[in-house]
């Protein structure tokens, strides 16, 4: 299994720190700014090459690559990416964090987990592989960080889970996710029901009945309104008798 640890160099600049118009002009220049912190240093502001950047977050061990940072002015120490901005639309790197690595002293960082083989589940029982979680917390030291870690999922059938406990452990590589934290299952593949017409039809006749308390009021309405005529004549004998 590949680490974390390789031999690529990454070019600084010092720079000053400033406002958004020096880092444009930082960007029209060709490069990137930067911030390195670390090691008990101060934080220094730098440019670096956005291509040597992506270069780095490309490669297999991707951020956690530890690298050697160069910087112009004698200072060299060991390095990783820790954040990193890019350009909504262009997609362009706009600003990386960079921090200054002590290869005897132990790190905490996010390892991705890669799914291999094939799910029994999946070939003999017409499952579908779903990954729960696709990388896991780690301590160690900066040259044991693994690039990813395998699981294997060929024996995964229906209603069995593959676990951060079932993934390959080392003595070198403290998990700090908990183990028994769902990586990957075998689920069904859900049935898609199309209403027949006779569904549709049977849904549209069904008209929810009238709550009693309406049928009420429509029955008073009506009596009230049947039996307002049969005032006229006692109004007509009353003007008779005047």
């Amino acid at each position: 299994m590949a680490t974390a640890l390789e031999t690529n160099i990454l070019e600084a600049n010092p720079r000053e720190a400033g406002n958004k118009n020096m880092a444009r002009r930082v960007r029209q220049g060709g490069k990137i700014p930067a911030v390195v912190y670390g090691a008990g240093k101060d934080s220094l502001p730098i440019t670096v090459d956005p291509r040597q950047v992506t270069r780095i977050l490309n490669s297999e061990t991707g951020h956690n690559t530890i690298f050697d940072l160069n910087l112009s002015g004698g200072e060299r120490s060991k390095a990783m990416i820790v954040d990193w901005q890019y350009e909504p639309i262009k997609g362009k790197l706009l600003h990386i964090d960079l921090k200054r690595i002590a290869m005897d002293k132990a790190l905490k960082v996010n390892v991705p987990i890669l799914l291999k083989g094939e799910a029994a589940g999946v070939k003999t029982e017409g499952g579908i592989l779903e990954q729960i979680l696709r990388e896991v917390e780690v301590e160690c030291l900066p040259a044991d960080i693994p690039s990813h870690l395998d699981a294997d999922v060929s024996e995964l059938t229906f209603g069995k889970v593959l676990r951060v406990s079932d993934l390959p452990h080392s003595e070198k590589v403290k998990f700090l996710t908990d183990e028994n934290q769902p990586v990957a299952h075998v689920t069904s593949v859900k049935e898609e029901v199309v209403a027949t017409p006779e569904t549709v039809a049977a849904e549209a006749g069904a008209v929810p009945a009238e709550p009693e308390v309406i049928k009420k009021g429509k029955q008073e309405t009506e009596e009230e309104g049947a039996a307002a005529p049969a005032e006229k004549p006692e109004k007509a004998e009353k003007k008779e008798k005047k």
